[in-house]
């Protein structure tokens, strides 16, 4: 494996969960079709991402004509805030968020590439994570959230992962009490989901091909399982 993990913009999460997943022999940071991989494993091509997926699908589908390609994505199921003290005497603060999601909220990212779990060489590994964020007063960029702004994110301990290969593997995340029909009300009455992910979630599942559009009930869609 060659040294410097982490020598190229990138912040603490990214590097940890790249330090995790290398393996010797492995090449990092290597450039494959125009594009700088994570972690090159024969044909293989272990691509880490903590972000949204928007900006990955052109890359994605070029390494895909000659390589096997493993998306990583960290999913924080528990979260500690840590805002840094604008004086260098003060301490820092850290509490736990009252948010936390499980490996739905892949849902979220996964908006932008469902069509790719359909690829014979792609696969896509949610990483359930506890983590930092750490926070920096700044009243410029920060005005959303009260001038506070994420800095950089810090893996803490990785819980589980599950790795998808197939459209049918996204079934694992959604509840076996949905009945075959179904809208977005039920995924947040059952499961206390948001309605925006929700949505997500019956928009990836229709664009993988695992449900489809059926009607509408007053203003509302109405989805059906695909039947294996």
């Amino acid at each position: 494996m060659r040294s410097g993990i982490g020598t190229l913009n990138e912040g603490p999460l990214h590097a940890a969960l790249k330090q995790h997943y290398a393996r010797p022999g492995d090449l990092i940071e290597e450039t494959v079709c125009g594009y700088v991989v994570d972690i090159l494993r024969a044909r293989q091509i272990l691509e880490i991402h903590t972000g949204g997926f928007s900006s990955l699908k052109r890359k994605i589908t070029t390494l895909l004509k000659d390589h096997s390609v493993r998306l990583i994505c960290p999913v924080a199921c528990e979260r500690w805030i840590v805002k840094l003290p604008s004086e260098p005497s003060q301490k820092p603060n850290r509490r736990r968020s009252p948010k936390h999601s499980g490996c739905e909220g892949i849902f979220e990212k996964l908006v932008s590439i469902p069509e790719l779990l359909a690829h014979p060489r792609f696969e896509l590994e949610v990483v359930s994570t506890r983590e930092e964020e750490i926070r920096q007063f700044d009243g410029r960029r920060g005005r959303r959230k009260r001038g506070w702004v994420v800095v950089e994110r810090r893996l803490l301990e990785i819980v589980e992962s599950q790795v998808m290969r197939e459209p049918g593997d996204l079934l694992r995340l959604i509840p076996h009490t949905l009945p075959q029909q179904f809208q977005t009300r039920d995924l947040v009455a059952t499961q206390g989901w948001s309605r925006r992910l929700a949505q997500q979630a019956s928009y990836c599942l229709r664009k993988s091909g695992e449900a489809s559009v059926v009607g509408k009930s007053g203003n509302a869609i109405v989805y059906s399982f695909y039947a294996h």
